[in-house]
């Protein structure tokens, strides 16, 4: 485990860079929160309660948890909410269950057991009474019980993820590939993601064994250019993913839970591929917005 981090006491101000940079990561969130109905008194009671809660978790001297005082100094917060907000315990944000979706569809194209010979998913019949335990019933049900397999089934049909075929058989569909446009779904990989990529190019900055982090960027292209790289980003990216999913299942396949010598699966990794592009407007600072 890594050292908390320690405040610079040598730089009584931010540095410039920090705070420009701040300011231009912030600029994409902004415009989400104004787009929902998020006003920045809200924000600003939301950042109050988060400053204290970081300076309390993750700036422990010795693991020691901080007096009121050095959470107000690290913060910022009065002293008097500091001990307010420390006093209602919020519980800590955990990440948040991984959608029934993307658990199902993972193991239908992940799983060996659930491919054909070239590796594609199979044509699921929709009942166990058809299939048996290869069938659509058994791959939701061997994932959870709390949802019956037609209600999952119905939504995917309506979202035209999956299509029935002659044989009553469940087809998963090439465009189930692509995140859902359902705002739930989407909402969880947005902060999924944005999440873990700022805590592991956070935990880059401040120090410590670094985690992967590596992008391709370039300007002075053409809108033809710009096409031709979103097309082998998105096939190259989502083999990566194909690849490393498939790994993934392999690996949870061979934990025996029942072995007292097996270490504890208390472990998560995130791997993200995405591509960005925009027109930069030749009169302006040149920044992206």
């Amino acid at each position: 485990m890594s050292a908390s981090p320690r405040p610079d006491p040598a730089t009584p101000q931010p540095p410039q860079a920090l705070t420009a940079g701040l300011r231009r990561l912030l600029r994409p969130l902004v415009r989400l929160m104004v787009a929902r109905g998020i006003t920045y008194p809200y924000l600003a009671d939301l950042l109050k309660g988060l400053f204290v809660e970081v300076a309390d978790a993750d700036f422990r001297i010795d693991g020691k948890p901080p007096t009121d005082s050095r959470v107000s100094l690290l913060s910022g917060v009065h002293r008097k909410d500091v001990s307010r907000l420390r006093a209602l315990d919020p519980s800590r944000t955990l990440p948040a269950p991984v959608p029934l979706t993307a658990q199902v569809f993972a193991r239908w194209v992940g799983d060996a057991a659930w491919r054909n010979r070239r590796g594609q998913p199979l044509p699921l019949p929709r009942l166990a009474s058809d299939g048996g335990e290869r069938s659509f019933e058994a791959l939701v049900a061997g994932i959870s019980t709390d949802i019956r397999p037609r209600v999952l089934l119905d939504e995917w049909l309506d979202r035209g993820l999956v299509v029935l075929d002659d044989q009553d058989r469940v087809c998963l569909q090439p465009q189930a590939l692509v995140p859902s446009a359902d705002e739930h779904e989407k909402l969880h990989y947005f902060i999924h993601q944005l999440h873990d990529h700022a805590a592991a190019a956070t935990h880059n900055l401040l120090g410590g064994e670094p985690h992967f982090d590596r992008c391709v960027h370039a300007d002075g292209l053409t809108a033809a250019d710009v096409a031709v790289l979103r097309d082998l980003a998105r096939a190259q990216g989502m083999q990566a993913l194909l690849v490393l999913n498939d790994e993934v299942q392999r690996l949870q396949a061979a934990h025996r839970p029942d072995d007292p010598d097996q270490p504890p699966a208390q472990e998560r990794f995130t791997l993200g591929v995405y591509f960005f592009s925009e027109t930069v407007d030749a009169t302006a600072d040149g920044a992206p917005r």
